[in-house]
């Protein structure tokens, strides 16, 4: 259990530092529109999505935390079936105890 969650907190700081970095490139982008101005008030406070946020977003059974199918999902949708798919293929099948998953859930990640 342990294992699990601590392979689901490493991948929520993976999500946070590539979402960060993301920003970071945006933001010193040349254009006006940036995402950082698109996440900041008026006053150069952040008012994006916080970390509760997005772990919220992925907890789709609404147990109290995102597992790692639930984070695959999550990141499927938000940025494509081949973002980071290698890293979390391993992850996944790790947390079904390395056994390959059932069809359907290989179908739906690619």
């Amino acid at each position: 259990m342990w294992k699990s969650l601590f392979e689901v907190a490493a991948l929520v700081l993976v999500l946070l530092f590539s979402y960060s970095a993301t920003a970071v490139e945006t933001a010193v982008s040349s254009d006006g529109n940036s995402m950082l101005n698109y996440l900041t008030d008026k006053a150069g406070n952040y008012t994006g999505p916080t970390v509760e946020d997005n772990v919220l977003a992925m907890d789709t059974d609404k147990n109290g935390f995102a597992d790692v199918l639930e984070v695959h999902a999550f990141l499927v949708l938000k940025y494509g079936k081949d973002y980071q798919k290698a890293l979390l293929d391993r992850w996944e099948v790790r947390s079904l105890g390395g056994l390959p998953g059932p069809i359907c859930k290989r179908v739906l990640f690619g």
